[in-house]
């Protein structure tokens, strides 16, 4: 994948709202709390969980960037003392030595070159620093390859220009062994899957239409989009079972690491 689409509906993504926190939660569980933590989030989106972050940790200073506009636009909703927001790039996120935790869930799946990427992350953090980072791992599920496959049709392929959404993300063996080499003294990687019961096959469409598809949409002529939409549910839907409920799993990986300095993570804990 080359970058995060630009252009989200916060409406549309939040049509599994649930579904779409637990990993969070789920990412925050494996946190070492500092105190006065200084904490940047990747891809806060609308800030809603940014501020939950924020207070769970009680940090000093926390920092949410996200490149969508729209999804930053209520992000003023979630304002709270040493919290704040701005527009950035998270694929081109660099500082060094200024975070106690890197923190990013959902959203670095979209940037390519995962061996600079991490590295960047690293040299952002102080001594005793956490990275924590949550990404989908669903890449050879029907809803992703249909759609790469759509994309390299006619008319599709020459409106895109070529392009197709491919994955960046590698093995959680490679994460972990780059987490080493990267002089993480402690970590913790993991693949979990996640089930969600969907109301039919057909909902899997909406689905990624809060997500995935909003690379191809945002590259499409507006006229053109309906109709890779309606060739993509064509490919699609036969090869879901038609069960109702829908059994949908989906892959995710979550992924922790310490700079020497920091207390073991508290894996077992579990929000209340």
């Amino acid at each position: 994948m080359s970058s995060h689409p630009s252009a989200w509906n916060p409406a549309q993504y939040d049509r599994f709202r649930s579904e779409r926190q637990q990993p969070f939660h789920d990412l925050l569980a494996l946190l070492h709390p500092r105190p006065e933590m200084r904490v940047v989030d990747l891809g806060c989106g609308s800030g809603e969980l940014t501020r939950l972050l924020h207070d769970r940790l009680t940090a000093r200073a926390t920092l949410g960037l996200d490149s969508c506009a729209t999804m930053l636009a209520g992000s003023s909703a979630f304002a709270a003392p040493g919290l704040r927001f701005a527009a950035a790039d998270v694929g081109t996120f660099d500082a060094v030595g200024d975070y106690d935790l890197v923190f990013s869930n959902a959203a670095l799946h979209w940037v390519a070159d995962h061996a600079a990427l991490f590295a960047r992350l690293t040299r952002a953090l102080a001594d005793g620093g956490q990275l924590a980072v949550q990404m989908p791992y669903n890449f050879d599920y029907p809803s992703h390859t249909v759609a790469a496959a759509v994309a390299r049709e006619a008319p599709f392929r020459a409106a895109l220009g070529g392009f197709a959404v491919e994955p960046s993300v590698q093995t959680p063996e490679w994460y972990a062994a780059t987490l080493h080499r990267l002089g993480f003294s402690r970590q913790h990687v993991r693949l979990q899957v996640y089930t969600h019961l969907l109301e039919t096959r057909a909902a899997v469409v909406e689905w990624v239409k809060g997500s995935l598809l909003t690379a191809y949409q945002q590259r499409l002529p507006a006229d053109l989009w309906p109709a890779f939409l309606a060739r993509y549910s064509e490919r699609l839907l036969p090869q879901l079972a038609d069960t109702r409920p829908f059994f949908y799993p989906f892959q995710r990986l979550l992924i922790w690491g310490a700079r020497a300095g920091c207390a073991t993570p508290r894996a077992a804990r579990r929000r209340p």
